[in-house]
C-alpha cells in the first residue's frame, strides 16, 4: 500500500489541457496529491511556472519533470513519457522543437483539408487558443465544436480528425526507440504511456511491449482512472512479464465526472515502479 498519493500523467494549456501549470497544481493540493508529473504532449514549457507557483505555497508537492513524446509505430501514434528528466537540458530542447514544428505543420495540414470541404478559418482560431504552447487535434476538435460543426468533441474526431478521417494527416513522428534515447539523454525514465488505450489486441500490444523493452525503454503506465479490473490485472501482468517498471498516471486534462487527478491509481504492492528510487518518492513505496 502506498502512502502518498502519485499521479505521473498530467496535462496543462500548453499542450492539449485546460488548466495552466498554476491552476494544476492548485488542484493537486485540492486532490490531495503528493507527487504530480507535469507531462505535456512534445514540451516542456510549463514545468517552470508550475515549480514557481508551488515554490510561494505551504502545503508539500513534489514537482516531476515531465514529457509525453509523440512517435510512430507500425501505423499506430504510441506516446512515450519521459519522466524526471532535465527539462532545461538544452538538447531535449532542440528536439523537442522539432516535435513542434512537426505538430504546426500537420495542423496546417489538416486544416487545409477541413477548408477544401468547406470549413474554413480553423488554423487561425486554434492556434489563437493555443497560445505560446503546442497544437494539438484537441484544438481543432474544440473549434469544431464551439462553431457546431459537430454535436460533441468525440464527433470531431469520428467525423473529422480520427485516423482515417476526412481532415486526418498522418505525421512523420520518430520511432520509439529514438524518443526513448531523446529521454535517456535527458536523464529521465522512459515509460510507455497508456497501452491499454491504443486500438490494439493483446498480441500486437505484447510485440509493442517487447520492442519498447529492446528499444531500452524501463517502464509502463499500468492502470488508469476508470480501467476495468480485467484490463489492470492483464497490464499488472505484462508489466511483469516484460519485466518493465509500473508507473501510475491519470492522464489528466480536464475536471471531469470521469477522471481526476490521483484518483483510483492504486497497483498491486509486489510490482517494481518507476518512482522506488526517486527522493521525492521515498516514502511511497
Amino acid at each position: 500500500m502506498y502512502l502518498m498519493k502519485i499521479d505521473l500523467h498530467t496535462h496543462t494549456h500548453y499542450s492539449d489541457g485546460k488548466l495552466s501549470p498554476s491552476e494544476l497544481v492548485m488542484r493537486a493540493h485540492n486532490q490531495q496529491v503528493d507527487v504530480l508529473a507535469i507531462t505535456d504532449h512534445d514540451t516542456v514549457q510549463g514545468i517552470a511556472e508550475a515549480r514557481e507557483y508551488q515554490a510561494s505555497q505551504k502545503r508539500p508537492l513534489q514537482i516531476i519533470s515531465g514529457v509525453e513524446i509523440s512517435t510512430k509505430w507500425h501505423g499506430f501514434e504510441i506516446h512515450v513519457l519521459g519522466l524526471h528528466i532535465d527539462y532545461q537540458d538544452q538538447t531535449l530542447a532542440s528536439r523537442l522543437a522539432e516535435q513542434s514544428e512537426v505538430r504546426l505543420t500537420r495542423a496546417q495540414k489538416m486544416c487545409n483539408k477541413l477548408a477544401k470541404i468547406g470549413i474554413e478559418g480553423v488554423f487561425d482560431e486554434a492556434m489563437a487558443r493555443v497560445g505560446t504552447g503546442q497544437i494539438t487535434r484537441a484544438h481543432l476538435a474544440q473549434v469544431l465544436l464551439d462553431r457546431g460543426e459537430v454535436s460533441s468533441w468525440q464527433s470531431a474526431f469520428s467525423q473529422y480528425l480520427g485516423k482515417d478521417k476526412k481532415a486526418y494527416v498522418n505525421a512523420p513522428w520518430p520511432t520509439i526507440a529514438k524518443a526513448i534515447t531523446w529521454i535517456r539523454d535527458a536523464g529521465g525514465v522512459a515509460v510507455l504511456a497508456h497501452p491499454g488505450h491504443y486500438d490494439m489486441k493483446t498480441k500486437w500490444l505484447r510485440r509493442l511491449l517487447e520492442e519498447f523493452k529492446d528499444a531500452n525503454g524501463q517502464g509502463m503506465e499500468v492502470t488508469h482512472p476508470n480501467m476495468s479490473p480485467t484490463k489492470k490485472q492483464l497490464l499488472f501482468s505484462l508489466a511483469r512479464e516484460y519485466q518493465l517498471l509500473a508507473a501510475v498516471g491519470s492522464d489528466f486534462h480536464a475536471p471531469s465526472p470521469w477522471s481526476e487527478l490521483g484518483r483510483k491509481l492504486d497497483i498491486d504492492s509486489d510490482l517494481p515502479t518507476v518512482w522506488a528510487d526517486w527522493p521525492e518518492c521515498r516514502k511511497a513505496s
